[in-house]
């Protein structure tokens, strides 16, 4: 089967390394990692990478020529899958679909309708065939029954053997993957750290990608860390963890490491966020826990909170206790990972 793909992050290609490990005789087309050994991308991850909505609008026009060449391609592809990535996986959605009526969309991490921009879903049961979700709340937005939980990736990809008392005076800091992200928050962290003193283990993480180079201009006061390069491995070392916004948060509460959030958004972005998508809440595992039972699982720091002052209230006042028994709520509420079930649908 030729199955084109559009996965443009970096999460959703180990997503889509997992359901891979469930097909037979797949070949990929389309845009995703180069270490996927299923096919060769017509264009790799790194190249699709923008952050927040200037970076986005510069590249507006490449865009534009990458999503023509998917629509060429998937002439002959036997099925299409898109992953996440709305803002260019809906209009090449509709592309396709009008270009190849008969051919079979497959929709895999869904757009957060939940949060914002509600009459995508119109857009998505129109132009995709089936639409695979991963929160369970989020197939109650599709009124025509084409969206179905299949569970989480998280669940397949996360081994939560954690033992506390090996846990003890190891702080995880986690200041993202992206430049921007990196460069407001590690001189906040770095501080942090020198403040916390030597009875601490800090615990560094960067993108296993970073060169030597890059490290060294991105983070300052890298050696006064030690650097580990595996995300949960960090976390299921640490006793706690400051962490940037992202996937990262939810594999902390999965994982059962108590943590707060810290982000800090370019000025425009957040202003954007919470004033037209109306965003409350930036921390996935909050959010999901707030759909289930209209609770929350820790706290978030953002733009002018995120400062040493409030981050050291977090390490010192955070109950882990109260953090363990919340995150059992979120594991049990997600039951069950979804490798399986995406590959089941692909190759049905």
């Amino acid at each position: 089967m030729k199955l084109l793909v559009s996965a443009l992050e970096p999460s959703s290609n180990l997503h889509l390394q997992e359901v891979l490990k469930h097909t037979q005789d797949i070949e990929l087309l389309g845009i995703f990692s180069k270490t996927l050994e299923q096919g060769t991308p017509l264009h790799d991850i790194s190249e699709m990478a923008i952050m927040g909505v200037v970076d986005a609008l510069k590249k507006l026009r490449w865009f534009f020529k990458v999503a023509d060449e998917m629509v060429e391609l998937a002439a002959e592809a036997d099925k299409v899958l898109l992953m996440d990535s709305s803002g260019f996986n809906l209009p090449l959605a509709k592309k396709i679909k009008e270009r190849y009526p008969d051919k079979e969309i497959i929709y895999y991490i869904l757009p957060q309708v939940w949060a914002s921009r509600p009459k995508r879903v119109e857009k998505l049961e129109k132009y995709c065939d089936k639409l695979l979700g991963i929160l369970p709340f989020e197939v109650d937005y599709y009124p025509q029954g084409k969206a179905q939980y299949v569970g989480h990736p998280l669940l397949d990809e996360i081994d939560v053997h954690r033992f506390d008392e090996e846990t003890k005076g190891c702080i995880a800091f986690m200041p993202g993957s992206r430049k921007s992200e990196i460069t407001r928050l590690m001189p906040i962290f770095l501080e942090v750290r020198r403040k916390l003193g030597n009875n601490i283990r800090p615990l560094l993480v960067i993108p296993p990608s970073f060169s030597r180079n890059k490290i060294a201009h991105l983070y300052r006061g890298n050696r006064e860390f030690e650097i580990v390069r595996d995300t949960q491995e960090a976390l299921k070392r640490a006793e706690f963890a400051f962490i940037c916004s992202g996937t990262a948060t939810l594999e902390a509460a999965l994982i059962g490491t108590p943590f707060t959030l810290a982000y800090i958004a370019k000025k425009i972005d957040f202003f954007i966020g919470t004033k037209f998508l109306n965003i409350t809440q930036v921390g996935l595992a909050n959010i999901i826990l707030t759909h289930y039972n209209n609770t929350t699982l820790h706290n978030e720091l953002l733009q002018e909170e995120v400062t040493v002052d409030n981050l050291l209230k977090e390490y010192y006042n955070t109950d882990p206790k109260i953090f363990a028994n919340k995150a059992r709520e979120l594991r049990a509420y997600l039951s069950h990972g979804s490798s399986e079930n995406v590959a089941k649908v692909i190759m049905a």
